[in-house]
């Protein structure tokens, strides 16, 4: 590796030029990358429910749909506001009152179930429904809504998924640039506290920068990502491969008490530094690559971003920062300060001296945290977490309300099934608890309202060539166990008509979220563990090792995903899911930049006490230092963000890993205080026959 470090010192101009023309394609990359702001649209797409809106939207040309609740309007205004909103593009149809026969059908001719439904009385309220010709978070739609957003009075209120998913965008396109701002800041001040030199912070930073344009870019060429990837990958790119630079610097610093020449002392450093941050790497991409097992495809979304940040991180570790910091080292020479952090040599011996308590502690503890992140509650509603300033918010309040409506779901089924069992069928629904309302084209035709009745704009919007759509409406609010309930009975009794029927809508598709990603959770944990585990088993040729270190990484997991459960919180599901995984692959390196030296130690003739004395005394600053860099890109992002699922998972992050930094520091050394004579029987490389003999030799000398 001496030979890339002197190729990169040779060529540093030519890499900082290269580097920043990179730059263009990759902004250029970054601005054309579709961002999905509908979660659920990630559900694996041999589903039912997906299979559903992908035959909603070819046979129909509807995609999204959304609940206008109108106040204190005649006919004739709420004509005029039909009118606005059909004119609206990618706005398909609206359905009200008036779309059956122009009000020309006296509303006493309506079932009387179908009236109530579309108005109430008492608050002289109005229902609308309109349909889009696109999907829930297509580009076409969200532009409807900001035009339905201006055009419509006050009396107006938008509700529905649609409605939610686009104030979801505004506050999250609105919010971001102050994710990455505040990243900065916070971790500039760490920066700042933790080394020696004042102008370096700003080199780390915009190596990183750098790296994280270069990984937005290439998203490119996923086609799209999630608004969850694109809120936390920079924040989280920039927390997890901060280490690196911090290892090169002192790398480099190092090499400069060897080599009277920067440029010599630089080259040697990224040899010395691209070997132990490649190792290091590993774990962190293995952690992420892990939620590429989720069937929930927003974890192949944020493993494959997250992963290929790791890697832009390291190769820019190991090219543009060395560059910079040679190009600027007059200023990185008059910037240089006293390290404020103080030296940390007696609490290591305070630690290790009391090693035993901590163990005590651990077993105390091992239990309550245990159970507390089993049975932490987690929300699948994300809708219902949104500010209270939010309009679909208001909206959706205001309609369940006044109407008392829950879930809206739509049946497809097939349009040749007999008119008498379409109608059973309905009906059988209808008996069902928490059914406010189900209709399909053949009950909404009766005595009073003949089949001829009925508008061919109606008619051709609910029966399409080999379909027929039927809408359910339902009490229970989506994600509730009612709901779910509910749902499963519907599906029971469609099938029994319709063996090609489908439930499709929010709540079924919520129902299906929840029942696959509690098999995901197992899955991903699962997966991280051992691939981490065969990481740590290789590094180290290990058996005791692995199980160690992942145990130790393991209880702090269990104490941040059990604080929840005695603080009385709830998270949104997927934290619960990826707060692991993420939590392991990045903070496992504390344990492993310890063990490489306890081993290094052992090796040398070391006895036990001091070895792991000085492995915890040399590696705590350094533990400390990535900790809290980590802490500082994500707290701050947790405490500002109003978008409750970003805001969780900051916070569990940001917590996460102070804990592991606390747990690696007081339980680690105690592990190895207590395992010694199996972690070196057990593994290779901790027992060297010549320097044992020496240190006997010298021992008995004295």
């Amino acid at each position: 590796m001496l030979k890339f470090g002197k190729a990169v010192v040779k060529g540093r101009f030519l890499i900082l030029i290269a580097s920043v023309l990179l730059l263009i394609p990759a902004i250029i990359g970054y601005v054309h990358t579709k961002v999905n702001y509908d979660i659920l649209s990630y559900l694996p797409e041999n589903i039912d429910t997906m299979k559903g809106q992908d035959i909603l939207l070819d046979k129909f040309g509807t995609g999204a749909y959304s609940t206008v609740v109108i106040e204190g309007m005649d006919n004739k205004q709420l004509k005029k506001t039909a009118d606005t909103i059909s004119k609206i593009p990618h706005v398909k149809k609206v359905l009200w009152y008036g779309s059956f026969g122009d009000m020309n059908i006296p509303k006493e001719a309506l079932p009387t179930k179908v009236y109530k439904f579309i108005h109430n009385a008492k608050s002289n309220s109005d229902l609308m429904f309109v349909l889009y010709d696109q999907g829930t978070s297509e580009t076409g739609t969200m532009n409807a809504l900001n035009a339905m957003d201006k055009k419509l009075s006050k009396q107006c209120f938008v509700a529905g998924m649609a409605s939610v998913t686009n104030d979801t965008k505004n506050l999250s396109k609105k919010e971001v640039p102050f994710y990455v701002l505040l990243a900065v800041i916070l971790c500039t001040i760490v920066l700042m506290l933790t080394l020696d030199s004042a102008f370096v912070p700003i080199l780390f930073l915009v190596s990183i920068g750098m790296a994280v344009v270069y990984n937005l870019g290439t998203n490119f060429l996923q086609g799209q990502i999630s608004y969850l990837t694109q809120a936390l990958a920079a924040v989280l790119q920039l927390g997890v491969t901060m280490d690196y630079s911090i290892f090169l610097w002192h790398s480099y610093e190092e090499q400069k008490t060897v080599f009277d020449d920067n440029k010599n002392a630089m080259a040697h450093a990224v040899a010395k530094t691209f070997g132990s941050i490649a190792g290091s790497s590993t774990t962190t991409i293995a952690g992420f690559i892990a939620l590429c097992f989720m069937s929930f495809r927003i974890g192949l979304d944020l493993g494959v971003v997250m992963a290929k940040g790791v890697l832009f991180g390291l190769i820019s570790c190991v090219t543009i920062l060395p560059s910079l910091i040679l190009v600027f080292d007059p200023i990185v020479r008059r910037t240089n300060h006293k390290v404020i952090m103080p030296d940390l040599g007696r609490t290591s011996k305070w630690i290790v001296k009391h090693c035993y308590v901590f163990f005590v502690i651990f077993l105390l503890l091992i239990f309550p945290a245990f159970y507390g992140q089993a049975h932490t509650k987690v929300y699948y509603d994300l809708a219902s977490k949104l500010p209270d300033s939010m309009k679909s918010k208001k909206a959706n309040e205001k309609m369940n309300k006044e109407f008392k409506m829950g879930a809206t779901s739509i049946i497809i089924a097939d349009s040749k099934l007999d008119s008498q069992k379409s109608e059973q069928m309905i009906n059988d629904i209808k008996k069902l608890d928490g059914i406010k309302m189900a209709v399909s084209m053949d009950s909404l035709t009766g005595p009073m309202v003949p089949s001829s009745a009925i508008p061919d704009s109606i008619r051709t919007k609910l029966k399409k060539g080999d379909k027929q759509l039927m809408v359910v409406t339902s009490n229970y609010a989506t994600a509730s166990n009612a709901i779910n309930k509910q749902c499963n009975q519907i599906e029971k009794i469609i099938k029994n008509y319709d063996k090609s029927a489908m439930l499709i809508g929010e709540a079924p598709c919520t129902k299906d979220l929840m029942e696959i990603t509690n098999t995901d959770f197992n899955r991903v944990n699962s997966v991280s563990i051992i691939i981490v585990f065969l990481i740590i088993l290789i590094e180290f040729r290990s058996i005791s090792i692995p199980i160690i270190l992942v145990a130790v990484i393991e209880f702090a997991i269990f104490i941040n995903m059990g604080i929840p459960y005695y603080t009385g919180t709830t998270l949104p599901f997927i934290a619960s899911i990826v707060i692991g995984t993420i939590q392991l692959g990045s903070t496992v390196d504390y344990a492993i930049l310890m063990t490489n030296r306890y081993k290094v130690n052992r090796y040398n003739g070391l006895e036990k006490h001091a070895a792991i004395t000085d492995a915890l005394g040399g590696s705590m600053t350094s533990i400390i230092a990535s900790a809290l860099t980590f802490f500082g890109t994500t707290f701050g992002v947790a405490v500002y963000s109003d978008i409750d699922i970003i805001s969780s998972m900051c916070n569990l992050m940001a917590r996460g890993a102070l804990i592991s930094m606390a747990v690696v520091i007081f339980l680690l050394p105690s592990m190895f205080m207590i395992f010694d004579k199996v972690i070196i029987h057990t593994s290779a490389g901790f027992i060297n026959k010549n320097a044992v003999t020496q240190t006997n030799t010298n021992t008995a000398k004295a």
